[in-house]
């Protein structure tokens, strides 16, 4: 589900331009505009994680890794920054998806590393092996550069002989390498079918190869066509397009003993010659198979039919270069939030003037306030009767203005709030589809521009189970395609294993149809999972994806910021 010199804000974002939402959560959380603030220079970080000797927790086979990074919040609040992929039937696992976190020189940015043998779909790592973990801080990573330690158990006892190693770089580049690759006559190394073939990347460091990307799995062909893919320049020869690469194609084995069809290298610029009508071919070479066979010419040829290095605007770019990111929320009056009146009510307002609704409120939309020029955003209710039929209603302007449903900052949010509650009657069910549809709408004619101008963030605070999970399904499905994301956050003691459902993280969500989501755009947080952490924690836990969510759907559309991004 997640990430993590001394000079004014601008000379600190020209300097890296890869800086991303939670850099300034951390500064905008304070209730300060972003324009007016100094703060500390942040430099990007990447994190490559790779273990040995795990644990092995499965009986029949090997336990399946899977690394979880978590921040230290406060002395006990942990949140959850990012999870690499799950590497099958391994206990020496090297992966693949790194972890790009912001390094305060100034501030001890406490981590810690847990790793665990995924055997289910869900998200939760209740039901899941622990394998160890590792706390230390990015100082400590920072100057090591490369940081190997043992892994221990909940009780700090080693867990047995596994170490975890990460290596930490600082990102320079925010350039990326588009590949559209094939091969052809790949040898088969499989008794029954065909070999099931993939491609590694691995770029080359003082300390030797170290894993850049990992494509896809294509099962049962020796002629494989990989969808494209894209890899970072830094991570892939730090920028250097004539710095060797070493690329590794395998037969992938469902017991982790991939069998090694063969290698070559090369370098970017090499690769760059390529074109859809004239591939760069390369003979992929199996060293121990060229040694007893005389007349060995290889393995079977890879071919880069395409290789471009382009620039990717980062989260930064597009809010610097004037793209503005229009909050809605949408709040639940169902009755089982209980009597507002009645002190065990979720919206009953304390006499310090708070509740679980209204504090998200304010966690979240003091920080995405700063994005939007105008401070004038629409807030809806559902699952009430409201006045004067008292009908239920799915989807009703907290100010009873249908034909003007906008609301004066943050403040102006709470104040129609408070003036709605006594107003309306708390019913159900609890559906969330009309208001998803209802901002798909001005998202899609959003969508019709050709700059990334406008995104759409709906917050929805529930306090329970979703009643219309298909038609929700749906709505996220198609709101997928378009430039919006949704939050969900979970108010009291319910279960909300449906909202995890929704959130991507575990897998692509589907639409009754079958029709699957195109990216992830679905954040899940059960609020009392931060009641006793600071204020900014909510804030960040909740805002963590959206940076992804937004590049994500821009670069997937090839979209510019309306005017150029760089500051002086």
């Amino acid at each position: 589900m997640r990430c993590v010199k001394q000079c004014a804000v601008q000379p600190c974002v020209s300097q890296r331009q890869d800086a991303e939402l939670s850099s300034v959560l951390h500064r905008a959380c304070r209730i300060y505009s972003w324009s007016q603030m100094a703060a500390p220079c942040v430099t990007k970080v990447e994190l490559t994680v790779s273990c040995d000797n795990l644990l092995d927790k499965d009986v029949g086979s090997k336990s399946d890794p899977l690394c979880v990074l978590l921040s230290n919040a406060s002395d006990t609040q942990w949140f959850e920054v990012g999870r690499t992929e799950r590497v099958n039937n391994c206990l020496h696992p090297k992966f693949a998806k790194k972890f790009d976190i912001d390094y305060y020189f100034e501030i001890v940015q406490k981590l810690k590393f847990a790793i665990y043998d995924i055997d289910n779909k869900t998200i939760d790592l209740s039901d899941d092996d622990f394998l160890g973990e590792l706390e230390c801080t990015l100082g400590q990573i920072v100057s090591c550069k490369k940081l190997t330690r043992p892994l221990v158990l909940k009780n700090k006892k080693p867990a047995g002989k596994g170490t975890i190693t990460i290596c930490a770089e600082e990102v320079k580049d925010n350039r990326v390498v588009n590949f559209e690759m094939e091969a052809r006559k790949l040898d088969n190394k499989d008794f029954f079918g065909k070999s099931d073939p993939y491609l590694e990347f691995y770029k080359q460091t003082e300390t030797g190869w170290q894993l850049a990307h990992r494509t896809e799995v294509i099962k049962n062909n020796l002629n494989p066509v990989w969808k494209p893919f894209k890899i970072p320049l830094q991570s892939l020869c730090n920028g250097d397009l004539e710095k060797p690469v070493k690329v590794e194609c395998y037969d992938y084995d469902n017991d982790g003993s991939h069998d090694l069809i063969g290698t070559f290298e090369t370098n970017v610029a090499r690769m760059q010659q390529a074109t859809r009508s004239s591939p760069a071919e390369f003979d992929c070479v199996n060293s121990k198979k060229k040694q007893k066979k005389k007349n060995y010419k290889n393995s079977g040829v890879v071919c880069v039919k395409f290789c471009e290095v382009v620039k990717e605007f980062t989260f930064l770019d597009y809010i610097m270069g004037g793209c503005q990111i229009n909050f809605i929320v949408g709040i639940d009056f169902t009755g089982s939030n209980g009597d507002p009146r009645s002190p065990e009510s979720l919206h009953y307002i304390s006499p310090q003037g708070y509740n679980e609704y209204l504090t998200a409120i304010w966690s979240v939309g003091m920080v995405i306030q700063d994005y939007d020029s105008d401070k004038m955003f629409p807030a809806f209710g559902f699952g009430a009767q409201i006045p004067p039929t008292w009908q239920v209603s799915h989807e009703f302007p907290l100010n009873f203005n249908p034909s003007n449903p906008f609301l004066a900052g943050i403040e102006g949010i709470v104040e129609a709030y408070r003036i709605c509650l006594p107003q309306v009657k708390l019913y159900g069910p609890t559906n969330f589809s009309p208001i998803i549809n209802n901002v798909a709408r001005f998202a899609s004619q959003a969508a019709q521009q050709k700059t990334a101008s406008q995104y759409y963030v709906l917050l929805i605070i529930t306090d329970g189970v979703i009643t219309d999970l298909d038609q929700t399904r749906g709505a996220i499905v198609s709101a997928s395609r378009l430039p919006m994301s949704i939050i969900i956050i979970g108010v009291g003691g319910a279960d909300f294993s449906a909202m995890e459902f929704l959130d991507g993280d575990n897998g692509v969500l589907r639409a009754p149809t079958g029709e699957t989501a195109i990216r992830d755009i679905v954040q899940f947080v059960p609020f009392r999972q931060f009641l006793n952490a600071p204020k900014e924690a909510l804030a960040q836990s909740v805002l963590a994806e959206l940076p992804q969510q937004v590049t994500s759907y821009f670069r997937m559309l090839k979209l510019q910021p309306p005017h150029s991004p760089n500051p002086a």
